[in-house]
Protein backbone atom coordinates (compact mmCIF):
# COMPACT_ATOMS: atom_id res chain seq x y z
CA UNK A 1 0.00 0.00 0.00
CA UNK A 2 2.88 2.36 0.77
CA UNK A 3 4.10 2.12 -2.84
CA UNK A 4 0.83 3.60 -4.05
CA UNK A 5 1.85 6.86 -2.37
CA UNK A 6 5.17 7.05 -4.24
CA UNK A 7 4.30 8.95 -7.43
CA UNK A 8 1.71 11.20 -5.83
CA UNK A 9 3.94 11.98 -2.89
CA UNK A 10 6.85 12.79 -5.18
CA UNK A 11 4.78 15.25 -7.21
CA UNK A 12 3.39 16.89 -4.08
CA UNK A 13 6.83 17.17 -2.53
CA UNK A 14 8.27 18.84 -5.61
CA UNK A 15 5.38 21.27 -5.73
CA UNK A 16 5.73 22.26 -2.09
CA UNK A 17 9.51 22.26 -1.66
CA UNK A 18 10.77 24.02 -4.79
CA UNK A 19 10.80 27.78 -4.82
CA UNK A 20 7.90 29.24 -6.82
CA UNK A 21 7.36 32.78 -8.12
CA UNK A 22 5.71 34.99 -5.55
CA UNK A 23 2.11 36.04 -6.03
CA UNK A 24 1.44 39.70 -6.79
CA UNK A 25 0.58 42.01 -3.93
CA UNK A 26 1.84 42.20 -0.34
CA UNK A 27 2.39 39.05 1.68
CA UNK A 28 2.09 39.09 5.46
CA UNK A 29 5.04 37.27 6.99
CA UNK A 30 4.32 38.20 10.61
CA UNK A 31 3.99 35.32 13.06
CA UNK A 32 2.09 35.70 16.33
CA UNK A 33 1.94 33.32 19.26
CA UNK A 34 -1.42 31.57 19.62
CA UNK A 35 -0.68 28.97 22.30
CA UNK A 36 1.91 27.18 24.38
CA UNK A 37 1.87 24.00 26.41
CA UNK A 38 4.19 22.07 28.70
CA UNK A 39 5.41 18.63 27.70
CA UNK A 40 7.58 18.03 30.75
CA UNK A 41 10.59 19.41 32.56
CA UNK A 42 14.13 19.94 31.32
CA UNK A 43 14.93 17.45 28.54
CA UNK A 44 11.38 17.35 27.19
CA UNK A 45 10.09 18.82 23.93
CA UNK A 46 13.42 18.62 22.12
CA UNK A 47 12.02 17.56 18.73
CA UNK A 48 8.44 17.44 17.38
CA UNK A 49 6.69 15.98 14.33
CA UNK A 50 3.15 16.52 13.01
CA UNK A 51 0.91 14.09 11.15
CA UNK A 52 -1.69 15.85 8.95
CA UNK A 53 -3.60 12.58 8.41
CA UNK A 54 -4.56 12.25 12.08
CA UNK A 55 -3.83 15.80 13.31
CA UNK A 56 -1.54 14.28 15.90
CA UNK A 57 1.61 15.89 17.24
CA UNK A 58 4.49 13.67 18.42
CA UNK A 59 7.05 15.11 20.84
CA UNK A 60 10.29 13.72 22.28
CA UNK A 61 10.21 13.64 26.10
CA UNK A 62 13.23 12.55 28.14
CA UNK A 63 12.47 14.57 31.25
CA UNK A 64 11.34 11.55 33.25
CA UNK A 65 12.00 8.17 31.71
CA UNK A 66 11.69 8.28 27.94
CA UNK A 67 8.51 8.66 25.90
CA UNK A 68 7.12 10.07 22.71
CA UNK A 69 4.24 12.19 23.94
CA UNK A 70 1.19 12.34 21.67
CA UNK A 71 -1.22 15.26 21.38
CA UNK A 72 -4.44 15.99 19.56
CA UNK A 73 -3.43 19.03 17.51
CA UNK A 74 -6.69 19.47 15.59
CA UNK A 75 -7.10 22.84 17.33
CA UNK A 76 -3.65 24.47 17.56
CA UNK A 77 -4.97 26.94 20.10
CA UNK A 78 -6.05 24.17 22.46
CA UNK A 79 -3.83 21.07 22.42
CA UNK A 80 -5.12 17.90 24.09
CA UNK A 81 -2.71 15.23 25.46
CA UNK A 82 -3.25 11.60 24.45
CA UNK A 83 -1.58 8.39 25.63
CA UNK A 84 2.23 8.50 25.22
CA UNK A 85 4.47 5.84 23.66
CA UNK A 86 6.87 4.24 26.15
CA UNK A 87 10.31 4.15 24.54
CA UNK A 88 12.35 2.32 27.19
CA UNK A 89 10.90 -0.96 25.96
CA UNK A 90 12.85 -0.39 22.73
CA UNK A 91 16.17 0.90 24.06
CA UNK A 92 17.88 3.56 26.12
CA UNK A 93 15.93 6.66 25.07
CA UNK A 94 14.40 8.63 22.23
CA UNK A 95 16.35 11.27 20.30
CA UNK A 96 14.20 12.27 17.34
CA UNK A 97 10.87 11.74 15.57
CA UNK A 98 9.63 12.20 12.00
CA UNK A 99 6.31 11.65 10.20
CA UNK A 100 5.33 11.00 6.57
CA UNK A 101 2.37 9.38 4.80
CA UNK A 102 0.83 8.05 8.00
CA UNK A 103 4.07 6.63 9.38
CA UNK A 104 5.89 7.71 12.54
CA UNK A 105 9.64 7.01 12.75
CA UNK A 106 11.33 7.20 16.16
CA UNK A 107 15.13 7.27 16.60
CA UNK A 108 16.07 5.29 19.73
CA UNK A 109 19.55 4.95 21.20
CA UNK A 110 20.67 1.70 22.80
CA UNK A 111 21.67 1.13 26.41
CA UNK A 112 24.62 1.56 26.43
CA UNK A 113 24.57 4.24 23.74
CA UNK A 114 27.69 2.82 22.06
CA UNK A 115 25.70 -0.22 20.87
CA UNK A 116 23.65 -0.14 17.64
CA UNK A 117 20.46 1.89 17.96
CA UNK A 118 17.12 1.43 16.27
CA UNK A 119 14.31 3.13 14.40
CA UNK A 120 10.86 2.19 15.66
CA UNK A 121 8.09 2.68 13.11
CA UNK A 122 4.37 3.02 13.87
CA UNK A 123 1.25 3.68 11.85
CA UNK A 124 0.12 7.08 13.13
CA UNK A 125 -3.48 5.90 13.47
CA UNK A 126 -2.53 2.78 15.45
CA UNK A 127 0.08 3.27 18.16
CA UNK A 128 -0.63 0.01 19.98
CA UNK A 129 2.35 -1.85 18.49
CA UNK A 130 5.10 -0.96 16.02
CA UNK A 131 4.96 -1.89 12.37
CA UNK A 132 8.72 -2.43 12.36
CA UNK A 133 11.82 -2.09 14.52
CA UNK A 134 14.95 -1.58 12.41
CA UNK A 135 18.54 -1.74 13.68
CA UNK A 136 20.73 1.23 12.67
CA UNK A 137 24.10 2.62 13.77
CA UNK A 138 25.11 3.69 17.26
CA UNK A 139 23.27 6.66 18.76
CA UNK A 140 20.80 7.67 16.01
CA UNK A 141 20.55 11.36 16.84
CA UNK A 142 18.20 12.53 14.11
CA UNK A 143 15.67 10.84 11.83
CA UNK A 144 14.08 12.23 8.65
CA UNK A 145 11.78 11.05 5.88
CA UNK A 146 12.47 11.86 2.25
CA UNK A 147 9.73 14.09 0.79
CA UNK A 148 8.28 11.19 -1.24
CA UNK A 149 8.14 8.98 1.85
CA UNK A 150 10.33 6.24 0.42
CA UNK A 151 13.39 6.67 2.61
CA UNK A 152 13.95 7.08 6.33
CA UNK A 153 17.43 8.48 7.02
CA UNK A 154 19.20 8.60 10.37
CA UNK A 155 22.33 10.43 11.47
CA UNK A 156 24.01 7.88 13.74
CA UNK A 157 26.32 9.99 15.87
CA UNK A 158 28.42 7.18 17.34
CA UNK A 159 29.66 9.10 20.38
CA UNK A 160 32.27 7.42 22.60
CA UNK A 161 31.66 6.36 26.17
CA UNK A 162 32.73 8.77 28.90
CA UNK A 163 36.11 7.09 29.39
CA UNK A 164 36.72 7.25 25.63
CA UNK A 165 37.61 3.55 25.70
CA UNK A 166 34.75 2.59 23.35
CA UNK A 167 34.22 4.74 20.25
CA UNK A 168 31.75 3.29 17.73
CA UNK A 169 31.83 4.33 14.11
CA UNK A 170 29.58 7.19 13.07
CA UNK A 171 27.23 6.26 10.26
CA UNK A 172 24.27 7.21 8.11
CA UNK A 173 21.46 4.65 7.86
CA UNK A 174 18.98 4.52 4.97
CA UNK A 175 15.76 2.56 5.44
CA UNK A 176 13.78 1.79 2.26
CA UNK A 177 10.12 1.93 3.28
CA UNK A 178 8.94 0.44 -0.02
CA UNK A 179 11.28 -2.57 0.27
CA UNK A 180 10.05 -3.91 3.56
CA UNK A 181 12.11 -1.47 5.66
CA UNK A 182 15.40 -2.83 4.32
CA UNK A 183 18.25 -0.90 5.97
CA UNK A 184 21.69 0.08 4.68
CA UNK A 185 24.10 1.62 7.19
CA UNK A 186 27.00 3.55 5.68
CA UNK A 187 30.24 4.32 7.50
CA UNK A 188 33.03 6.68 6.47
CA UNK A 189 35.97 4.26 6.25
CA UNK A 190 36.38 4.83 2.49
CA UNK A 191 37.40 8.45 3.16
CA UNK A 192 40.44 7.47 5.24
CA UNK A 193 42.71 8.01 2.23
CA UNK A 194 41.44 11.60 1.91
CA UNK A 195 42.15 12.49 5.52
CA UNK A 196 45.15 14.78 4.91
CA UNK A 197 43.44 16.79 2.19
CA UNK A 198 40.23 17.10 4.21
CA UNK A 199 42.15 18.30 7.27
CA UNK A 200 44.00 20.87 5.17
CA UNK A 201 40.60 22.28 4.21
CA UNK A 202 39.42 22.54 7.82
CA UNK A 203 37.98 19.11 8.55
CA UNK A 204 38.66 17.78 12.08
CA UNK A 205 39.83 14.24 12.94
CA UNK A 206 41.15 14.36 16.49
CA UNK A 207 39.62 11.80 18.85
CA UNK A 208 42.19 9.82 20.87
CA UNK A 209 43.10 6.51 19.19
CA UNK A 210 40.14 6.85 16.80
CA UNK A 211 40.14 5.71 13.20
CA UNK A 212 38.67 8.05 10.59
CA UNK A 213 35.36 6.16 10.68
CA UNK A 214 35.22 6.16 14.48
CA UNK A 215 35.92 9.88 14.71
CA UNK A 216 33.01 10.92 12.47
CA UNK A 217 29.91 12.07 14.39
CA UNK A 218 26.84 12.69 12.17
CA UNK A 219 24.36 15.11 13.72
CA UNK A 220 21.48 16.33 11.54
CA UNK A 221 19.87 15.47 8.18
CA UNK A 222 18.19 17.33 5.33
CA UNK A 223 16.93 15.80 2.06
CA UNK A 224 16.31 17.46 -1.31
CA UNK A 225 12.87 17.85 -2.87
CA UNK A 226 13.59 15.10 -5.41
CA UNK A 227 14.23 12.55 -2.62
CA UNK A 228 17.56 11.69 -4.23
CA UNK A 229 20.21 13.30 -2.01
CA UNK A 230 20.69 13.73 1.73
CA UNK A 231 23.14 16.03 3.45
CA UNK A 232 24.29 15.26 6.98
CA UNK A 233 26.11 17.65 9.30
CA UNK A 234 29.24 16.26 10.95
CA UNK A 235 29.30 18.78 13.76
CA UNK A 236 32.39 17.98 15.80
CA UNK A 237 34.26 17.26 12.55
CA UNK A 238 33.33 20.63 10.98
CA UNK A 239 31.88 19.23 7.78
CA UNK A 240 28.88 18.07 5.78
CA UNK A 241 28.45 14.63 4.19
CA UNK A 242 26.59 14.24 0.90
CA UNK A 243 24.67 10.97 0.46
CA UNK A 244 23.16 9.50 -2.73
CA UNK A 245 19.95 7.82 -1.57
CA UNK A 246 19.46 5.90 -4.83
CA UNK A 247 22.89 4.22 -4.84
CA UNK A 248 23.10 4.30 -1.03
CA UNK A 249 26.60 5.75 -1.00
CA UNK A 250 28.29 8.65 0.75
CA UNK A 251 29.70 10.51 -2.23
CA UNK A 252 31.39 13.54 -0.67
CA UNK A 253 32.58 15.18 2.51
CA UNK A 254 32.57 18.97 2.41
CA UNK A 255 35.00 20.54 4.92
CA UNK A 256 33.66 23.84 6.19
CA UNK A 257 36.95 25.60 6.91
CA UNK A 258 37.23 28.40 9.44
CA UNK A 259 35.93 31.92 9.97
CA UNK A 260 38.63 34.54 10.45
CA UNK A 261 37.44 36.90 13.17
CA UNK A 262 40.20 39.36 12.33
CA UNK A 263 38.53 40.27 9.04
CA UNK A 264 36.12 43.23 8.74
CA UNK A 265 32.55 42.01 9.06
CA UNK A 266 33.54 39.01 11.20
CA UNK A 267 33.46 40.84 14.53
CA UNK A 268 32.34 38.96 17.64
CA UNK A 269 31.72 39.62 21.33
CA UNK A 270 34.43 37.55 23.01
CA UNK A 271 34.08 38.44 26.68
CA UNK A 272 31.42 38.24 29.37
CA UNK A 273 33.58 40.41 31.66
CA UNK A 274 34.07 43.55 29.57
CA UNK A 275 31.03 45.40 30.95
CA UNK A 276 29.64 45.97 27.45
CA UNK A 277 26.68 44.08 25.99
CA UNK A 278 27.21 43.23 22.35
CA UNK A 279 30.80 44.45 22.18
CA UNK A 280 31.49 43.23 18.63
CA UNK A 281 35.20 43.45 17.84
CA UNK A 282 37.80 41.81 15.61
CA UNK A 283 40.01 39.23 17.32
CA UNK A 284 42.88 36.93 16.20
CA UNK A 285 40.68 33.82 16.17
CA UNK A 286 39.95 31.21 13.52
CA UNK A 287 36.57 29.69 14.40
CA UNK A 288 35.34 26.33 13.17
CA UNK A 289 31.76 26.58 11.82
CA UNK A 290 30.66 23.21 13.33
CA UNK A 291 26.97 23.19 12.34
CA UNK A 292 24.18 21.50 14.25
CA UNK A 293 20.90 21.97 12.35
CA UNK A 294 20.73 21.97 8.55
CA UNK A 295 17.91 22.77 6.11
CA UNK A 296 17.67 22.83 2.32
CA UNK A 297 15.73 24.69 -0.34
CA UNK A 298 15.51 24.48 -4.10
CA UNK A 299 16.14 27.08 -6.79
CA UNK A 300 15.69 25.76 -10.30
CA UNK A 301 17.62 22.50 -10.53
CA UNK A 302 19.94 23.47 -7.67
CA UNK A 303 19.64 22.73 -3.98
CA UNK A 304 21.12 25.06 -1.39
CA UNK A 305 21.88 24.24 2.22
CA UNK A 306 21.59 26.40 5.32
CA UNK A 307 23.51 25.48 8.47
CA UNK A 308 23.13 26.75 12.04
CA UNK A 309 26.74 27.09 13.15
CA UNK A 310 26.36 26.29 16.84
CA UNK A 311 29.76 24.78 17.59
CA UNK A 312 30.35 21.84 19.90
CA UNK A 313 33.33 20.31 21.68
CA UNK A 314 34.23 16.90 23.00
CA UNK A 315 34.11 17.00 26.77
CA UNK A 316 34.47 13.56 28.34
CA UNK A 317 36.12 12.08 31.39
CA UNK A 318 38.70 10.53 29.10
CA UNK A 319 39.25 13.50 26.79
CA UNK A 320 38.58 17.24 27.00
CA UNK A 321 39.42 19.73 24.27
CA UNK A 322 38.18 23.04 25.74
CA UNK A 323 40.44 25.67 27.26
CA UNK A 324 40.13 29.38 27.91
CA UNK A 325 42.54 31.56 25.97
CA UNK A 326 44.04 32.95 29.20
CA UNK A 327 45.16 29.42 30.09
CA UNK A 328 46.90 28.79 26.76
CA UNK A 329 50.62 29.28 26.30
CA UNK A 330 50.67 31.65 23.33
CA UNK A 331 53.67 31.88 21.05
CA UNK A 332 55.44 35.21 21.81
CA UNK A 333 56.25 35.84 18.15
CA UNK A 334 52.73 35.18 16.90
CA UNK A 335 51.18 37.04 19.86
CA UNK A 336 53.56 39.77 21.07
CA UNK A 337 50.67 41.35 23.00
CA UNK A 338 49.66 38.06 24.67
CA UNK A 339 49.45 39.53 28.19
CA UNK A 340 46.90 42.14 27.12
CA UNK A 341 45.07 39.74 24.83
CA UNK A 342 44.64 37.20 27.65
CA UNK A 343 42.97 39.61 30.06
CA UNK A 344 39.40 38.70 30.95
CA UNK A 345 37.93 41.82 29.39
CA UNK A 346 39.63 40.97 26.09
CA UNK A 347 40.06 37.40 24.79
CA UNK A 348 41.07 35.74 28.06
CA UNK A 349 37.76 34.03 28.81
CA UNK A 350 37.04 32.99 25.22
CA UNK A 351 36.64 29.20 24.84
CA UNK A 352 39.14 27.69 22.41
CA UNK A 353 40.09 24.17 21.38
CA UNK A 354 43.49 22.73 22.20
CA UNK A 355 43.31 20.31 19.25
CA UNK A 356 44.69 22.85 16.77
CA UNK A 357 46.94 25.90 16.72
CA UNK A 358 50.39 24.55 17.57
CA UNK A 359 51.54 24.80 13.95
CA UNK A 360 55.25 24.18 14.58
CA UNK A 361 54.86 21.48 17.24
CA UNK A 362 56.85 23.28 19.94
CA UNK A 363 54.14 23.10 22.61
CA UNK A 364 52.75 26.65 22.44
CA UNK A 365 49.92 28.03 20.33
CA UNK A 366 50.73 29.95 17.16
CA UNK A 367 47.02 30.30 16.28
CA UNK A 368 43.80 30.34 18.30
CA UNK A 369 40.93 28.15 17.11
CA UNK A 370 37.41 28.82 18.32
CA UNK A 371 34.20 26.78 18.47
CA UNK A 372 31.22 27.83 16.33
CA UNK A 373 30.88 30.66 13.81
CA UNK A 374 27.97 32.42 15.61
CA UNK A 375 26.13 32.62 12.27
CA UNK A 376 24.11 30.70 9.74
CA UNK A 377 25.60 29.93 6.35
CA UNK A 378 24.27 29.14 2.87
CA UNK A 379 26.14 26.47 0.88
CA UNK A 380 25.89 25.03 -2.62
CA UNK A 381 24.51 21.53 -2.10
CA UNK A 382 26.23 20.12 -5.17
CA UNK A 383 29.75 21.42 -4.57
CA UNK A 384 29.83 22.40 -0.89
CA UNK A 385 30.95 25.90 -1.84
CA UNK A 386 30.02 28.68 0.57
CA UNK A 387 27.47 31.05 -0.96
CA UNK A 388 27.03 33.38 1.99
CA UNK A 389 27.88 33.45 5.68
CA UNK A 390 25.24 35.65 7.28
CA UNK A 391 27.32 37.82 9.61
CA UNK A 392 24.58 40.03 11.05
CA UNK A 393 22.76 37.46 13.18
CA UNK A 394 23.91 38.94 16.49
CA UNK A 395 23.52 42.50 15.18
CA UNK A 396 19.92 41.79 14.16
CA UNK A 397 19.12 40.48 17.64
CA UNK A 398 20.82 43.45 19.34
CA UNK A 399 18.88 45.89 17.18
CA UNK A 400 15.47 44.23 17.35
CA UNK A 401 15.41 42.63 20.82
CA UNK A 402 18.46 43.60 22.91
CA UNK A 403 16.90 42.10 26.04
CA UNK A 404 17.34 38.65 24.50
CA UNK A 405 21.10 39.04 24.02
CA UNK A 406 22.75 36.95 26.74
CA UNK A 407 26.11 38.59 27.39
CA UNK A 408 27.05 35.84 29.84
CA UNK A 409 27.52 33.57 26.81
CA UNK A 410 29.80 35.95 24.92
CA UNK A 411 32.87 33.92 25.85
CA UNK A 412 31.28 30.65 24.72
CA UNK A 413 29.45 30.33 21.39
CA UNK A 414 27.55 33.62 21.71
CA UNK A 415 23.89 33.44 20.70
CA UNK A 416 24.46 29.77 19.77
CA UNK A 417 22.44 29.18 16.58
CA UNK A 418 21.06 25.68 17.03
CA UNK A 419 18.31 24.95 14.52
CA UNK A 420 17.17 26.11 11.08
CA UNK A 421 13.91 25.55 9.23
CA UNK A 422 12.67 26.76 5.84
CA UNK A 423 8.94 27.18 5.22
CA UNK A 424 7.04 28.30 2.14
CA UNK A 425 4.26 30.87 2.39
CA UNK A 426 2.49 31.82 -0.84
CA UNK A 427 5.55 30.99 -2.89
CA UNK A 428 8.02 32.79 -0.60
CA UNK A 429 10.73 30.99 1.36
CA UNK A 430 10.85 31.96 5.04
CA UNK A 431 13.88 31.05 7.14
CA UNK A 432 13.68 30.43 10.89
CA UNK A 433 16.87 30.30 13.00
CA UNK A 434 16.68 29.11 16.61
CA UNK A 435 19.13 30.71 19.06
CA UNK A 436 19.54 28.34 21.98
CA UNK A 437 21.29 30.70 24.40
CA UNK A 438 19.21 33.75 23.50
CA UNK A 439 15.91 31.86 23.87
CA UNK A 440 14.69 33.33 20.60
CA UNK A 441 13.94 32.52 16.95
CA UNK A 442 15.05 34.86 14.15
CA UNK A 443 12.83 35.10 11.06
CA UNK A 444 14.04 36.05 7.56
CA UNK A 445 12.66 36.15 4.04
CA UNK A 446 14.95 34.24 1.69
CA UNK A 447 14.98 35.19 -1.99
CA UNK A 448 17.14 33.80 -4.75
CA UNK A 449 20.21 31.88 -3.68
CA UNK A 450 21.29 34.11 -0.82
CA UNK A 451 19.36 37.37 -0.46
CA UNK A 452 17.92 37.79 3.02
CA UNK A 453 15.53 40.25 4.62
CA UNK A 454 15.22 40.28 8.41
CA UNK A 455 11.56 40.13 9.48
CA UNK A 456 11.13 39.61 13.23
CA UNK A 457 12.24 37.98 16.49
CA UNK A 458 10.04 35.36 18.14
CA UNK A 459 10.69 34.86 21.84
CA UNK A 460 7.33 33.65 23.15
CA UNK A 461 6.46 36.90 24.95
CA UNK A 462 3.85 38.62 22.81
CA UNK A 463 1.17 37.96 25.45
CA UNK A 464 1.04 39.70 28.87
CA UNK A 465 2.80 37.68 31.54
CA UNK A 466 4.56 35.40 29.04
CA UNK A 467 8.05 34.09 29.64
CA UNK A 468 10.55 33.45 26.82
CA UNK A 469 11.24 29.98 25.45
CA UNK A 470 14.06 28.34 27.36
CA UNK A 471 16.69 26.92 24.98
CA UNK A 472 14.76 26.39 21.71
CA UNK A 473 16.05 23.14 20.21
CA UNK A 474 13.62 22.09 17.48
CA UNK A 475 11.72 24.10 14.86
CA UNK A 476 8.78 22.64 12.95
CA UNK A 477 7.03 24.52 10.13
CA UNK A 478 3.56 23.29 9.14
CA UNK A 479 2.45 24.69 5.75
CA UNK A 480 -1.09 25.91 5.26
CA UNK A 481 -1.87 22.86 3.11
CA UNK A 482 -1.21 20.55 6.09
CA UNK A 483 -2.26 22.83 8.94
CA UNK A 484 -5.33 21.88 11.00
CA UNK A 485 -6.64 25.46 10.81
CA UNK A 486 -5.49 26.23 7.27
CA UNK A 487 -2.87 28.74 8.43
CA UNK A 488 0.93 28.36 8.30
CA UNK A 489 2.25 27.42 11.74
CA UNK A 490 5.65 27.35 13.43
CA UNK A 491 6.21 25.15 16.48
CA UNK A 492 9.19 25.93 18.71
CA UNK A 493 10.30 23.07 20.96
CA UNK A 494 12.37 24.17 23.95
CA UNK A 495 14.32 21.58 25.92
CA UNK A 496 15.20 23.97 28.75
CA UNK A 497 11.65 24.23 30.05
CA UNK A 498 9.98 21.37 28.17
CA UNK A 499 7.57 23.73 26.45
CA UNK A 500 6.19 23.98 22.91
CA UNK A 501 5.16 27.39 21.60
CA UNK A 502 2.82 27.65 18.61
CA UNK A 503 2.98 30.62 16.23
CA UNK A 504 0.57 31.40 13.42
CA UNK A 505 1.06 33.42 10.27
Amino acid sequence: MRKIYFLAATLLALASCRERPGRPGPVNFTFAKISEFNVGGEGAAEISAFDPETDRLFVVNNSSGSTVDVFDFSNPSSIVPLSPIDILQFGGGVNSVAVKNGLLAIAVEADPKTNPGSVVIFETDDLSSPEAVVTVGALPDMVAFSPNGRYIVTADEGEPNDDYTIDPEGSVSIIDVFSGYQVTSLNFASFESQKSKLEQDGFRIFGPNASFAQDIEPEYVTIDAFSQTAWVTLQENNGIAKVDLRTKKITDIFPMGTKNHQLPGNEMDASDRDGIIGNLQNWPVLAYFMPDGIASYGLGSNTFLITANEGDTRDYEGFEEEERVKDLELDPVAFPDAAILQEDENLGRYTATITAGDTDGDGDFDEIYGIGARSFTIWNGRTGMMIRDYKDLEKDLLMARPSRYDDTRSDNKGVEPEAVEVGNIRGRNILFVGLERSDAVMVYELTGASSLRFLQVLDGTNMPGDTPHDAPEGLLFIPASDSPNGRPLLLVSSEGDGKITVYQN
